[in-house]
């Protein structure tokens, strides 16, 4: 059952570990794809205001001249004091190509050749010998292939223009903070975020103000990819609710399997918990036995050795020896029925069939009765009993038979665990409305565990595995039910080897 117990939970650990492990996969997954769609949404934003702002021009401009501009930006800046021009045009020509080197039988040969001019012109203010004011910088260079060219020479102009224009004219936080907040919602992620755009490792102006960058927290992506997919920016977002968020995706399930855990751990606990307290309650069932056929053996021998003695036709000529044995039959009959009697008491009190009829009367009245019943077997064992009657009430509700052997236990009990002579004080006193009615030895004492267990039924004190004292373990038990039934209560404090003192609380009328 152990074994089971802790597959049990182990295999419910590792469910719940690898259920994290998924939902952190599918996070990181749909974080990604997000960021990718982000920055293709804001690159398509950049490219279609510029596409705008080319349409602008073209419209502008008439209709013939329109193809002489259309490979043309210019941008004019006061940084340096010059003009740059971005250009991605086409040249068609016709080349007198040699026959031979086609066929012999032509004279001429007409081919078509097209040469795309691709070039970044830097124009600085200055005179050059001629008196123009702007100089060429730079040459250009020529591509030698295009695909989709009407649209290749257009992005080519942009990406010129991008590449020298800052990060903070391209786009703004609030541009790139709305375009995720959209495209994680489309993922299923609703979560706070921070981000921020690096170059080179260095934080640009875009960005968040809670956005921290730490190792391994954070989700990165290549943000404005040119056409030959480089890029000199990075977008860096962070989450910091992520492992709630994930958490609380699971909860659900978490939350119901350890619920089960716990109900099954309980189950286990308390099964556990039956096994030793059915174990215990057998070896204690046992030893009542044991006690038991002991204390019915002695009487029963004294009873037959009695009979058999009385069979002898001198001991029946003898009246005073046969009344002497008759009484040793009797007394010894009574302790047996005594002994029955306490055994039955106990099970009718446990099934509430006991009728305990109750009236008036006196505590101190029934504690000097008990006393006179234990002071011969105190005197017979050199003890001393003393008592201190302080209460000035002493009248409850109760039962004076029940009552009074609940204190004949007590004072036996008493007598019984003091190896030495013993010495028994009994007081009384008033507390509120109760009578508090204590009985003090100065015998061996009890151990906290015997103390817990002293009013178990069938419990007894002992010495390593022996009872050093004959008994059945009912008394006390018995003491309990009584006192209970009284509305009362009962407990002993006590200490190894120093003695025990026994508290009875009872109300007063």
């Amino acid at each position: 059952m152990s074994i089971s117990f802790i597959g049990i939970i182990t295999v419910q650990v590792l469910w719940i570990k690898n259920a994290i492990e998924i939902k952190k996969e599918q996070f990181s997954t749909n974080v990604k794809q997000a960021l990718k769609h982000s920055s293709i949404t804001i690159s398509q934003l950049e490219y279609n205001a510029y596409v705008h702002s080319f349409k602008l021009i073209i419209d502008s401009i008439p209709k013939k001249k329109q193809h002489e501009i259309a490979s043309y930006y210019i941008e004019e800046t006061n940084l340096n004091n010059s003009k740059i021009i971005y250009t991605n045009s086409a040249f068609e020509y016709q080349l007198n190509a040699i026959p031979k080197l086609f066929n012999n039988e032509i004279d001429t040969i007409k081919i078509k050749n097209i040469q795309l001019n691709r070039g970044t012109y830097e124009y600085r203010k200055r005179l050059d010998p001629n008196g123009n004011r702007f100089t060429l910088e730079h040459s250009n260079e020529i591509l030698s292939q295009v695909d989709d060219f009407m649209r290749a020479q257009f992005e080519s102009i942009i990406n010129d223009k991008s590449s020298r224009t800052p990060i903070n004219q391209r786009t703004s936080t609030e541009e790139v903070q709305k375009t995720l907040k959209e495209k994680l919602a489309l993922n299923g992620i609703d979560i706070p975020f921070e981000f921020a755009i690096y170059s080179n490792d260095l934080a640009t102006t875009i960005r968040t103000m809670g956005f921290k960058k730490r190792k391994d927290d954070y989700f990165s992506i290549p943000f404005f990819v040119n056409n030959n997919g480089e890029s000199n920016y990075d977008l860096l977002v962070a989450f910091p609710t992520k492992k709630n968020f994930l958490l609380s995706s699971i909860i659900g399930l978490m939350t119901l399997s350890f619920f089960f855990i716990f109900i099954i751990l309980m189950v286990f606990f308390y099964a556990l918990y039956q096994l030793f307290k059915q174990k215990q309650i057998s070896a204690i069932k046992t030893d009542f036995i044991n006690n038991m056929t002991h204390e019915f053996k002695t009487p029963i021998a004294t009873i037959n050795l009695a009979l058999d003695t009385l069979k002898n036709d001198k001991i029946k000529q003898d009246k005073d020896k046969v009344t002497r044995y008759l009484g040793i039959i009797r007394e010894e009959n009574k302790r047996m029925h005594a002994q029955v009697e306490s055994v039955l008491r106990i099970a009718k009190l446990e099934k509430n069939e006991l009728d305990i009829s109750k009236e008036t009367v006196s505590i101190h009245d029934i504690l000097q009765d008990a006393i006179m019943h234990i002071e011969l077997l105190v005197d017979d064992r050199n003890g001393d009993l003393s008592y201190i009657f302080n209460a000035q009430r002493d009248e409850i509700l109760g039962n004076e038979f029940h009552l009074t052997n609940v204190m004949t236990n007590i004072l036996d009990n008493a007598i019984k665990y003091s190896p030495e002579q013993p010495k028994i004080t009994v007081s009384t006193e008033n507390a509120n409305n109760t009578i508090i009615i204590k009985i003090t030895d100065q015998g061996e004492g009890m151990s906290k565990a015997a103390v817990k267990r002293i009013f178990d039924k069938f419990y007894r004190v002992e010495s390593g595995n022996v009872h050093n004292v004959k008994g059945h373990g009912l008394g006390l038990s018995y003491v309990k039910k009584i006192v209970d039934n009284h509305q009362g209560t009962v407990f002993v404090e006590s200490e190894k080897g120093i003695g025990s003192t026994f508290i009875i609380k009872l109300p007063l009328i």
